[in-house]
């Protein structure tokens, strides 16, 4: 017997079953992707906080490019599963990066970050 919101296929594959939780996973595998996007295109919210000053506007090109990727990632992830709860994790992620990345900027006493 399979767990709550999993079924066993014939070809012995487990999935889990629609409106059974799968919504909740949508939303954690698309904030987590956001997170790894972010890791890939930017440094650290502190190191962008100490080199602010000098670099603002590069850093937060940046984490403008993090965005753009991942609402295409989590365009794709909505569009195939046909749910919005990938956009709702990616969007609570990506907003979170945003707010970081832009407090680093202001505390860094870099120019006015652009959002």
């Amino acid at each position: 017997m399979a767990a709550p919101g999993l079924a066993h296929l014939s070809d012995g594959v487990t999935v889990l079953v629609r409106n059974q939780g799968s919504d909740s996973v949508l939303f954690g595998v698309s904030a987590a992707l956001v997170f790894q996007i972010f890791s890939a295109t930017n440094s650290s919210p502190q190191t962008t906080e100490i080199f602010a000053k000098d670099r603002s506007a590069t850093l937060m090109k940046w984490v403008r490019r993090g965005l753009w990727t991942s609402l295409a990632f989590m365009g794709v992830m909505a569009w195939r599963t046909k749910s919005l709860w990938p956009v709702f994790g990616g969007g609570a992620a990506g907003a979170s990066m945003w707010w970081m990345y832009y407090i680093a900027t202001r505390d860094g006493g870099g120019a006015k970050a652009k959002a």
